[in-house]
């Protein structure tokens, strides 16, 4: 899919298309004929050969992709077919210039396969991606049906001219159940490709999705242009004669432009420079000629002189505007071709910050920007301790140093067949020092998340700690103590008949009770703690465990949570803040039901408790419970919110970006 440049190829095919196209319209001319609404037909082909031959002349100059091929054959197929339409027409006045039948019968089916890749094959090879089986599938079907629909035509019986004569009953017979359903099979596939399109384009990332809604359009045009034509054969629905060629003729006209935003937008095969500078030279060629046509006729009409005034006048005119016009003209084909580059440069880097994440994210962001600033190809900062690639072409090299030492490499590349200007090497030199600090900056941001990783750490295994010690060591004292009041207690009852001694009873069947108590809550506290399964960091099960025993104390817990496994510290935090938001809905919300959501999602881990009972005061929203909140999240790197949503209540919202863990 991603073949290396094909230049000559690319110059054979604008040479062949080029000669036949304007071989074509200069035979129009001679010919002069009188007008018949099929010769729309011809002037679509004209455009396709002309115009898509200088497409596939960018595209193969660049890259010898299947879209480059199909487009050249487009314009090779058209031109052609264009070429021999004029050959019938100047045959008609001289009958004796005019070819062989089957050659010039070639013109119904010279066209065919380019045309019809157009539609039914080139869009799903657009942009450059991971084929799936959906792409191959639809490629292999455009396939195979471009060659039914050669086959059918090259062997049509009513014609003198065909080049596949077939005599077979049954071939016969298949063919004509076949044919008159083409344009509806053309008609489908042409539709279904655009709502592939549509569908990758709404799947993609912002970056991949450029142009694809032209794309769309573009397709979806030549649809309409098909439908008449499906609708005559299938059904007999009669069309206006010159309906179908003329939409057909514009949806022809916005194409290959729809293909052309595709490749720039996306950068496919470094285009950009190609481009440019044809649309520079053809514009510059418009203007000078047109310039030097109007001055000359204004100067011979106004000024009574020798006639070779008009002409010094109108050379020395465009001499002296050539320059500022050529950049006016420079800067909008950037524009145009670039997209924004030529926004400022502090903006562009600002924009990119604004949102970027931190780290290297965050230098990626940055060097973007400058990129696209600068019109150059790429700009990359790594890290000092990363290994630097060795120059390829011609490469700025810069060494980024902070208190004597390389921290970073920036690196700009500038766009093929391109050289580095002075503004660019004089702005990445001033720029250095602002990229530094980024650099300190991002490792500044580095350690603080190692530092608070560590701490994460360590202050889960005070937790693990924490709990062993109350459950192994205070929760078996209380109940060991349990077990001796009870034996006292029987010793105690074997003299009953003293009330002294009934009374020392009672209370100490009072004090082991209170000990059973005891040791159940301390067992509860070391779960609470850290809850054994999220060392695995199996939240949703800790959860359930959570709303069971809280089931007993007379509150409903709805847990929503399909989180997978989680990082054993960001699984421990999640479950505090879940239990302590919890545990405020117990003690003050005076409701009897919560909801608890955990969704873990491209974009980041986001958790929830919502009640709709009384809501939160203001010593609780700056009490010991909820400062722990906060901590826990800034310790996993994430935010915690607290507010009242519709309804009433409290939500407490903890949200982790996907970057940050």
């Amino acid at each position: 899919m991603t073949d290396r440049r094909r230049p000559v190829t690319a110059w054979v095919v604008l040479a062949v298309t080029s000669v036949l196209s304007v071989g074509s319209a200069a035979g129009w001319l001679v010919a002069a004929p009188r007008w018949d609404p099929w010769m729309l037909y011809s002037l679509v082909d004209w455009l396709v050969g002309a115009v898509y031959g200088v497409v596939a002349w960018l595209m193969l100059s660049r890259r010898g992709h299947l879209a480059a091929w199909i487009m050249a054959a487009a314009g090779i197929g058209g031109a052609a077919s264009a070429a021999l339409a004029t050959w019938a027409v100047l045959g008609e006045a001289r009958p004796a210039v005019l070819p062989p039948a089957v050659l010039l019968g070639a013109m119904y089916w010279l066209w065919i396969p380019g045309s019809y890749a157009l539609t039914v094959v080139l869009p799903w090879l657009l942009p450059i991606r991971r084929f799936g089986p959906l792409d191959r599938f639809a490629v292999g079907a455009g396939a195979a049906f471009i060659v039914v629909v050669q086959l059918s035509t090259m062997s049509d019986p009513a014609e003198s001219w065909r080049p596949l004569p077939v005599d077979d009953p049954a071939l016969l017979a298949g063919r004509a159940a076949v044919t008159p359903w083409l344009n509806v099979g053309w008609l489908a596939l042409t539709l279904a490709a655009a709502a592939g399109v549509i569908a990758r384009r709404r799947r993609a990332s912002p970056p991949d999705r450029r142009g694809l809604g032209w794309l769309a359009i573009g397709i979806t045009l030549l649809g309409l242009a098909i439908g008449p034509l499906a609708l005559h054969t299938a059904w007999g629905v009669p069309v206006y004669g010159p309906l179908a060629p003329a939409l057909m003729l514009a949806a022809q006209l916005f194409f290959p432009a729809a293909v052309l935003v595709v490749v720039l937008r996306q950068r496919l095969w470094g285009m950009e420079l190609a481009v440019g500078r044809t649309l520079v030279w053809a514009l510059m060629t418009c203007i000078v000629i047109g310039g030097y046509t109007v001055v000359v006729l204004v100067a011979d009409r106004v000024l009574v002189m020798p006639s070779v005034v008009p002409q010094a006048l109108a050379t020395a005119l465009l001499a002296a505007a050539f320059l500022p016009v050529r950049q006016w003209v420079q800067a909008r084909v950037d524009r145009l071709v670039h997209g924004e580059g030529d926004r400022r440069l502090i903006r562009q880097v600002a924009d990119r910050l604004r949102t970027a994440d931190r780290g290297q994210v965050m230098l990626d962001a940055v060097a973007a920007g400058i990129a696209q600033s600068l019109r150059l190809e790429r700009v990359t900062v790594a890290s000092g301790d990363s290994p630097v690639p060795p120059d390829g072409g011609d490469v700025l090299t810069l060494r980024l140093t902070s208190q004597g030492r390389v921290v970073a490499v920036l690196r700009a590349w500038p766009r093929p067949g391109e050289r580095l200007g002075r503004r660019a090497v004089s702005t990445l030199g001033d720029l250095a020092p602002v990229v530094t600090a980024l650099v300190d900056l991002a490792a500044a941001q580095g350690e603080i998340d190692l530092a608070r990783d560590r701490t994460a750490r360590a202050r889960d295994e005070e937790r693990r700690r924490l709990r062993r010690d109350l459950h192994d060591g205070l929760g078996p004292a209380f109940s060991g103590l349990a077990l001796g009041l009870a034996a006292v207690r029987n010793m105690l009852r074997s003299r009953r008949d003293d009330p002294a001694v009934a009374a020392a009873d009672e209370l100490v069947g009072q004090l082991a009770a209170e000990a059973d108590r005891q040791a159940a809550a301390v067992r509860d506290v070391a779960r609470a703690v850290m809850p054994p399964l999220l060392d695995d960091g199996a939240l949703a099960p800790a959860l359930d465990q959570l709303r069971e025993r809280y089931v007993a104390a007379g509150l409903a817990i709805e847990v929503r949570a399909r989180p997978g496994l989680l990082p054993g510290d960001l699984a421990t935090a999640v479950y505090g803040i879940v239990a302590e938001a919890v545990r405020n809905v117990h003690r003050h919300a005076a409701v009897d039901r919560c909801i608890i959501d955990v969704m873990n999602g491209p974009g980041g881990l986001e958790v929830s408790v919502t009640d709709h009972g009384a809501g939160i005061d203001a010593d609780a929203a700056t009490g010991v419970g909820t400062r722990a909140m906060h901590e826990r999240a800034a310790g996993v790197g994430g935010t915690l919110t607290i507010t009242t949503p519709p309804g009433g209540g409290t939500r407490v919202r903890l949200l982790v970006p996907a970057g940050t863990r």
